[in-house]
């Protein structure tokens, strides 16, 4: 928001006025002055005149000059008071909900700062009467989806334990199956809510990391090896090529170790098998680069970045029975928290994530 100098300038511009109207005053009574002081001086040469004649005449004279005055000085000061209406009714237009209006700013007085004052006013309000709307919609959306991801495995966990409450079993293998399957949807059940929590969590505008000095190489190093054997298992083989050199970086090792594992488990999940997982990482001057890229069987059907939109499921290839939607959108927020940013681009049937991360100077 700009601010204007000379704050002074309003009555710098009234002391302006009120001379220009002083001087007006003064020609206009001085070419109305011959007639009447004529009138005083046949008044005190004439004895059939009355003296009190001759001081109406006098203060006639007065008054006009003072009418005068305020007609020169209304005149001069109209644009002013039109300015500060124009002011006064925006303002109470705002007051009563229509946000965003602005008012034109004219000069560099006092006025046109109040003006400009008024206009980052209610353009802030705006944006925040729409960001709290976007938010509460939100809100509405994650607890409709949230309620129905929970209520399924729920819904399930209460129909077999029903099952077994009732002896509605053959055998002892079937009541095994049924308490593998009650563990199976209560893991799934946890895992929501943890999810759930997690989002919430870093949402808070209060939200603190606990930062480190790190050797960003050295970590990815570690957390690639303790995933190679599970990317080997679901047949995906790990080409990598990681810089040699020690990158430095200060961020929150457990949020950031969320994101690679969420992008580990996401390329696991969703990749053609047998097939490959591409993992890169390198700096450019102050900026890391990490990119993973797997082979999918289809391409995306909406925007590849719309998969960092809370509750973003995508589709059919990419739903999942342990899927929430919240995963993606977590990692993007922990990318936010550390003044970097997360994307995802797809080309030839590749799906390739890209993570930048400013390097802190020591």
């Amino acid at each position: 928001m700009t601010t204007i100098k000379f704050r002074n300038k309003l009555s710098f511009q009234l002391l302006v006025m009120i001379v220009i109207s002083l001087f007006g005053t003064i020609l206009v009574m001085s070419v109305l002055s011959r007639p009447i002081f004529e009138l005083i001086r046949l008044t005190m040469n004439n004895e059939n005149l009355l003296v009190v004649q001759a001081s109406v005449a006098f203060f006639g004279w007065f008054f006009i000059a003072i009418v005068t005055f305020v007609l020169i000085f209304i005149m001069l000061v109209r644009k002013k008071i039109l300015y500060l209406k124009l002011i006064s009714d925006t303002v109470q237009h705002i007051a009563s909900g229509q946000l965003g209006q602005t008012i034109d700013i004219k000069g560099k007085d006092e006025l046109s700062q109040l003006a400009m004052n008024i206009n980052y006013m209610s353009q802030e309000l705006e944006h925040k009467f729409i960001q709290e709307r976007q938010i509460e919609k939100e809100k509405n959306e994650l607890i409709t989806n949230i309620s129905h991801d929970l209520r399924t495995p729920l819904t399930s966990i209460i129909g077999y334990l029903k099952l077994i409450k009732d002896g509605q079993y053959r055998h002892q293998e079937q009541l095994h199956e049924y308490f593998e399957t009650i563990y199976s949807k209560s893991s799934r059940l946890k895992h929501l809510i943890d999810e759930l929590f997690e989002f919430s969590r870093l949402s808070s505008p209060d939200v603190k990391l606990n930062l480190s000095r790190i050797d960003m190489t050295g970590l990815l190093q570690q957390i690639i090896g303790e995933y190679i054997p599970i990317f080997e298992e679901q047949q995906l083989t790990v080409e990598k090529s990681l810089t040699d050199e020690d990158i430095y970086v200060v961020i929150d090792i457990e949020k950031m170790v969320r994101v690679y594992e969420n992008l580990f488990i996401n390329a696991i999940k969703y990749s053609q098998k047998p097939s490959e997982i591409l993992i890169s990482f390198e700096a450019e001057e102050h900026t890391t680069i990490l990119k993973v890229s797997n082979r999918i069987e289809n391409p995306p059907k909406e925007s590849i970045n719309k998969m960092f939109e809370r509750f973003f499921k995508g589709d059919n290839a990419r739903k999942d029975a342990q899927g929430t939607g919240l995963g993606l959108s977590i990692a993007k927020r922990i990318m936010e928290l550390h003044h970097g940013d997360i994307y995802a681009e797809y080309k030839n049937g590749w799906i390739t994530f890209t993570l930048l991360l400013p390097i802190k100077p020591k």
